[in-house]
């Protein structure tokens, strides 16, 4: 039998400033093992979850996010199942719904999944487009397949005409279209709509993660952020992103730099109400009130208040959670290294 063990770490995106943009991986994970059997080629999956963050899951391979990512870019290369017998067990220490990117983690996942299985050979690059079909937004998934600090964006490319592809990349479209060919209803990403840079991050910061114990569907927080915006508030956080991109990658972070280049007018100030306690606890904390802390902010579209530190974690984190405490709020906490290798695949026989 082979087996596969999957490992995807979970994501801050937006990080005060960079709405849909920048990402955070962290040392917290999913993890996903295949165990493929070498006589049964039925391509039947069984679908079974280990541990927390598991509720309301569905354990059907076609409605699962984690197998359906995975049968979608297996379909995508000639494949209408899997090719033999898979067992997956799925152990998810990523909350769900708390805006640390479980969703983005389970696609990331899926995509890994088929790969290993169906030996494709798949690129960095074209694993993202594949993520990209499915999570609209590159944030997490580009921070949690690579890992780091992340800043990613979405581009249409058109790679017609007489543009030379290298071997692999050949071999790789030629499976996809052969595919496409005998199956139209087969939708493949287009290549390169996705685009990412890592950027430098210091070891002396880590990530605290204050998580309320409910749920924030992302639908739900991006529905009430406005369809326009004025030209101040976008260069308000343009400018601060600006500064944040290189401010983390100093090798001794700057309380107040980082701190005021983490503000944000563009997402945050529509999602106050969604969060009880968030305005006071943006508006209390900062670098001389709170020693160690350099920033915080929403993480992803919440509710977990993500915290960048670079000392007294657990005196910050216990502070934050006073203030949900007084608002009724129930929360756990986590403290966080930021993670510079992200998704991982390793094989095993046994």
């Amino acid at each position: 039998m082979v087996s596969y063990t999957i490992n995807v770490p979970a994501t801050s995106a937006n990080i005060g400033p960079g709405y849909d943009v920048m990402g955070l991986s962290l040392s917290l994970y999913l993890t996903v093992t295949a165990q493929v059997s070498e006589t049964d080629s039925s391509g039947a999956v069984t679908l079974v979850y280990e541990g927390e963050n598991q509720s309301g899951l569905p354990l059907d391979p076609r409605r699962n996010l984690i197998t359906s990512t995975a049968l979608y870019v297996l379909e995508c290369n000639g494949f209408s199942e899997f090719p033999r017998a898979t067992q997956v067990t799925v152990n998810n220490r990523i909350p769900l719904g708390r805006g640390l990117g479980s969703s983005g983690a389970a696609v990331v996942a899926g995509v890994l999944l088929a790969n290993a299985v169906g030996q494709l050979n798949l690129t960095q690059q074209r694993m993202l487009d594949y993520c990209l079909m499915i999570e609209h937004h590159p944030d997490n998934v580009a921070a949690a397949l690579v890992g780091g600090f992340v800043a990613s964006y979405l581009v249409d490319v058109d790679r017609s005409g007489n543009i030379p592809a290298s071997e692999a990349d050949q071999a790789q479209r030629e499976r996809e279209l052969s595919a496409q060919a005998a199956d139209s209803s087969i939708r493949l990403p287009q290549e390169n709509i996705g685009h990412f840079l890592q950027l430098g991050c210091s070891p002396l910061i880590k990530a605290i993660a204050i998580i309320p114990q409910f749920e924030l569907a992302t639908s739900k927080a991006r529905a009430v952020l406005p369809k326009q915006y004025e030209t101040k508030d976008v260069v308000f956080n343009l400018q601060r992103l600006a500064v944040l991109t290189t401010a983390l990658g100093r090798e001794k972070p700057d309380p107040w730099l980082i701190y005021r280049a983490m503000a944000d007018k563009v997402h945050q100030p529509y999602r106050m109400h969604l969060v009880p306690g968030l305005p006071e606890i943006l508006k209390t904390f900062d670098p001389d009130n709170t020693p160690g802390l350099l920033g915080v902010c929403l993480s992803g579209a919440g509710p977990t208040i993500l915290v960048l530190a670079i000392d007294n974690f657990d005196k910050i984190a216990a502070q934050i959670r006073a203030v949900f405490d007084r608002h009724s709020v129930e929360t756990k906490y986590q403290v966080l290294d930021i993670v510079s290798e992200g998704a991982t695949c390793q094989m095993s026989s046994k």
